[in-house]
């Protein structure tokens, strides 16, 4: 409703008007490379509410994949992510659970596992997690993942579908699993539901997934597409059955995981991960081809017609027959009656904090469940994948200072500052007080958290997220869904910020318990990643102010001050007088204070009354100013103190027992770190000079094979090229025996082909069981493939492998010993990380050899600040051979912690690798493996990450081949 009336005021000409509409999309202005092009922005949120209840890792998983494949059916490269989750108390005992539950604290650790194993895998950073407390989500768990794509608007074509046109599935195949679970998604919870819905959960499979991301990133592919839709809710049934009006499908014909599914499991079965498209019926060899070359599996399996009839065939027998006037009428119309409840009298933001003292007041505050740092948890999450990430989830030296948005470079094949940026809005216990109001600060907050980041407000766009309890006859029931409505339909109008998507959920009761009433708001906007400032204070001496909201008697927000506001802030980062900025939240500016002073162990020395500290007054903005700030809202705390505390009313409290009280607790459920024993080594080996022996090359070329589940290709294609190499990248196909052979063969020819061998990360078949780089180790122990690469080598050649690549290296004998076949019972290997997770952050690696020619513009001590993302790498090896390695020169790199020591303690060594080594080289020094991804790297990206960033192992690479004997 708000986004039609926007529009009919002119103030929506960005949005894309057609047919598809499985996910928002907006057009946008990308500057690539000094030009501009417009691209299609598009964005999506799903709960799996229900199934994430029942079975935590497989419901969270496939929330994540079925977010993702609504952009994809719309032909966008999906780069960027945000989960927000909802629970009750994860520290309550497990003899306390409800009969017919899960204990929250399983519920919410093994859903953190399912969502970040399949984003991990698929690769798609993401970079803003948080679960909300509140103890009526008991009643059913709340899972929210949100999801940004984007691509090129020349490259999509939306067209009708015309008789003779034909439809194709591809992607993964078919099976009982999902079977239900749109129905059971609406059902109430009940004490069976754990016994009877296990079989609605689907089950994930996100590098097949990828694939079909690969396949819809070349344009080639997507000009062929007419209409594409992706398989959720309902199965075959409504992703094919929605394309058009008349269709003949054949059931029989649905490539499936196992024999013996009848007719109506084919037709309704939600199995994941598969895609239909429909294209003119001349293009379908070129389409089938373009997918072998992608390693997917594609099926005619259906044909569009003009009968304006839905008929399903199955081995010939016509089992569905139903006209589209019948479809299309969504039934018999429902009518209910709605009371929005009065709002009890009293103000909704001021909090009663416990404690006597200021002190005990502000570490109550800080360790708040709706406060407390959760580092343990976001760092599962892969938030550097696809080199685009501008803001870490933490930041500063200390990488401590959380982050309150998602900013993401857009996936463009040339250089682009152009970024998304995404916030949310909600809180529970506002919500609960006045759905109303709940859902109009739910804009307001991701406004301004969006601001506070450094992007203007105006040109957001919004998708909600609504949740309740099971909707009765009662009036009071229908009120809160209505209210919330209301409520963001207000702040659209009058901020003039429209919704033009969004996901409803119901049906979050368990016997007389009901989840919070909900609306989240989700809002997206595009921002120069040059101007994004992070939440981190920067300096002593700079001024701290508060640019203060004040909500209308009310308690609705006052937007004619909210816009000037935004507009004055955005104003002063635009300028460089605002240099971070902190949207007030849960903790109001207290919860401010504290968390910008943590990254950079700055504290401040402020004055400001209870009531201001610890009210979370929606929309204002603690911002740092390197000079006054004359306007009438800003009100001045006090300054910026180099002193490691925070002194609030003459109260000097230390800012390492506020980070204490912020972290101690989350950790006991979600450890920040591992317990490493790791011991440590140094050396000083000799420097050695290489040179290449061939013939001089000025732009040598790359090969990259991309097998099952590799992820980085993209990033270390693009960092090749941008250090002046040619890149060749092929999919290693295994759908058949064929494929493979052919594989190996083309393998053959390229590696023959080319001067370097790069590895990239990812999950080698999905790391299972135990993979880290077995299959790809296989593939390289292949006669005709050990024999082109010892050639590779003794021409000079070089070979890299990063993350998943280096465990390939190290587990075919290549690392440390330079030639295939040669692994012993002693040689080294990767194992899981100590800390028994996947970890993503910044670490602080040290050169320890310049023996390489990966290596040749380093310096011996040189450190570099180098993302990391693993869940097994922990380099494990004896004594005798590691001090072998240390005196032949091949430890290229340590793990070092923030005085530049070698050292094994975490979170400085996140794996707990033997003597701090994060990589290796061959005794040639041809070949070099390492842990860190060096490829995600780039120009204003990790701005809230101190150190020396760039390690141009690439440039080196190129370099050896521009200079001979």
């Amino acid at each position: 409703i708000g986004a039609r009336y926007l529009r009919s005021k002119g103030l929506l000409d960005d949005l894309e008007v057609s047919e598809e509409n499985n996910a928002c999309s907006v057009f946008v202005d990308v500057d690539v490379d000094g030009r501009t092009e417009k691209w299609l922005l598009q964005f999506k949120n799903e709960t799996h509410n229900h199934p994430t209840e029942i079975e935590p890792f497989g419901g969270a998983s496939t929330c994540l994949g079925g977010a993702i494949r609504d952009p994809l059916s719309g032909r966008s490269y999906v780069y960027q992510a945000m989960r927000v989750t909802g629970a009750g108390n994860i520290y309550q005992p497990v003899s306390e659970t409800l009969p017919g539950k899960l204990p929250q604290r399983v519920i919410s650790l093994k859903a953190a596992a399912g969502y970040s194993s399949y984003g991990n895998q698929i690769g798609l950073a993401t970079t803003h997690v948080r679960e909300v407390y509140h103890p009526d989500y008991v009643a059913k768990r709340l899972e929210v993942g949100a999801v940004v794509g984007a691509v090129k608007a020349e490259n999509v074509r939306r067209e009708s579908p015309v008789p003779g046109d034909v439809v194709l599935l591809l992607g993964g195949r078919t099976g009982r699993d999902g079977v239900g679970g749109a129905t059971g998604s609406s059902k109430e919870h009940t004490d069976k539901s754990l016994e009877m819905c296990g079989s609605e959960v689907q089950k994930g499979n996100a590098p097949e997934e990828r694939k079909l991301e690969r396949l819809f990133r070349r344009p080639e592919v997507t000009r062929l597409i007419k209409k594409s839709n992706d398989f959720g809710a309902g199965g075959v049934s409504v992703a094919i059955g929605e394309l058009t009006d008349g269709l003949d499908i054949y059931l029989d014909r649905v490539p499936t995981k196992y024999s013996g599914l009848n007719a109506t499991e084919l037709a309704i079965s939600e199995s994941q991960e598969r895609m239909a498209v429909v294209i003119e019926a001349s293009a379908e060899e070129e389409f089938k081809r373009y997918c072998a070359e992608e390693n997917i599996e594609v099926t005619h399996v259906a044909d569009v017609t003009d009968s304006r009839r839905m008929r399903m065939y199955n081995k010939g027998k016509l089992v569905v027959d139903l006209s589209r006037e019948f479809i299309d009428s969504a039934g018999a119309k429902h009518y209910a009656q709605a009371a929005i409840g009065a709002v009890e009298e009293r103000d909704p933001f001021r909090r009663e904090v416990k404690g006597g003292t200021l002190r005990e007041k502000m570490l109550a505050n800080l360790a708040d469940d709706n406060v407390l740092s959760q580092k343990g948890l976001i760092e599962m999450f892969d938030s550097t994948i696809g080199a685009s990430t501008v803001l870490l989830p933490f930041g500063g030296r200390t990488q401590r200072s959380e982050t309150q948005v998602s900013v993401q470079k857009l996936p463009t094949d040339g250089y682009t500052d152009t970024a998304s940026i995404m916030a949310f809005g909600y809180n529970p216990f506002l919500a609960s007080w006045s759905p109303y109001h709940g859902a109009a600060y739910a804009v307001v907050d991701a406004a301004a958290k969006v601001v506070a980041a450094g992007a203007r407000y105006d040109k957001m766009r919004y998708s909600y997220q609504e949740y309740f309890e099971r909707m009765t006859k009662s009036p009071r029931t229908w009120g809160k869904p209505l209210g919330a409505l209301l409520g963001a339909l207000k702040m659209q109008v009058e901020l003039g910020l429209p919704s033009i998507g969004g996901k409803d959920s119901m049906s979050g009761t368990f016997e007389q318990i009901n989840v919070p009433p909900m609306l989240m708001a989700f809002g997206i906007t595009t921002v120069d990643a040059g101007r994004v400032i992070s939440t981190d204070f920067k300096k002593a001496g700079h001024s701290i102010y508060l640019v203060r909201h004040t909500p209308l008697e009310n308690h609705m927000p006052d937007t004619g001050a909210l816009k000037r506001n935004f507009d004055f802030v955005s104003s002063a980062i635009e300028s460089g007088k605002i240099v971070s900025g902190y949207a007030v939240g849960f903790g109001g500016v207290a919860e401010a204070l504290a968390k910008m002073s943590f990254g950079n162990g700055i504290g401040a020395d402020v004055k400001v009354d209870e009531a201001t500290l610890f009210d979370n007054s929606y929309g204002s903005i603690v911002v740092e100013s390197t000079e006054p700030l004359d306007f009438p809202a800003a009100e001045l705390l006090g300054h910026t103190e180099a002193e490691g505390a925070l002194t609030i009313n003459g109260e000097k409290m230390p800012l390492e027992e506020l980070y204490r009280a912020n972290t101690e607790r989350f950790a006991t459920v979600y450890p920040d770190k591992g317990i490493n024993h790791a011991p440590v080594m140094e050396a000083m080996p000799a420097p050695r000079s290489f040179t290449y022996p061939g013939e001089a090359v000025e732009r040598p070329e790359v090969f990259i094979p991309v097998f099952p589940g590799s992820n980085c290709d993209y990033d270390t294609a693009k960092a090749f090229r941008r250090a002046g190499a040619e890149v060749r990248s092929e999919v290693f196909c295994n759908l058949t025996a064929e494929a493979i052979f052919d594989s190996i063969r083309r393998m053959k020819e390229a590696i023959a082909a080319c001067h370097i061998f790069v590895l990239c990360g990812g999950f080698s078949a999905g790391d299972e069981p135990d993979g880290s780089g077995k299959f790809i180790a296989n593939v390289l122990n292949n006669k005709d493939i050990s024999e082109e690469i010892h050639r590779l080598l003794d021409r000079g050649g070089l070979i890299l492998g990063i993350c998943n690549g280096f465990q390939a290296l190290v587990k075919s004998g290549l690392l440390p010993y330079g030639r295939l076949g040669l692994v012993t019972r002693e040689s080294p290997t990767l194992f899981r990380n100590d800390i028994n997770r996947h970890v993503s952050q910044i670490v602080s690696t040290r050169v320890a050899t310049t023996n390489s020619p990966w290596l040749s513009s380093f310096s011996v001590g040189d450190i570099h600040s180098i993302a990391v993302s693993h869940g097994e790498g922990k380099f494990v090896v004896s004594e005798p051979l590691a001090r072998e390695l240390f005196e032949n020169g091949q430890v290229a790199f340590q793990y070092v912690d923030a005085e530049g020591r070698v050292t094994a303690e975490a979170p400085y060594n996140p794996n707990g690798s033997y003597y701090a080594i994060e990589g290796i080289v061959s005794r040639d020094g041809q070949i070099l493996g390492k842990m860190g991804h060096t490829e995600r790297y780039g120009e204003n990206l990790f701005k809230n990450i101190a150190g020396e960033k760039v390690q141009d192992i690439f440039t080196n690479a190129v370099n050896y081949f521009r200079k001979t004997k």
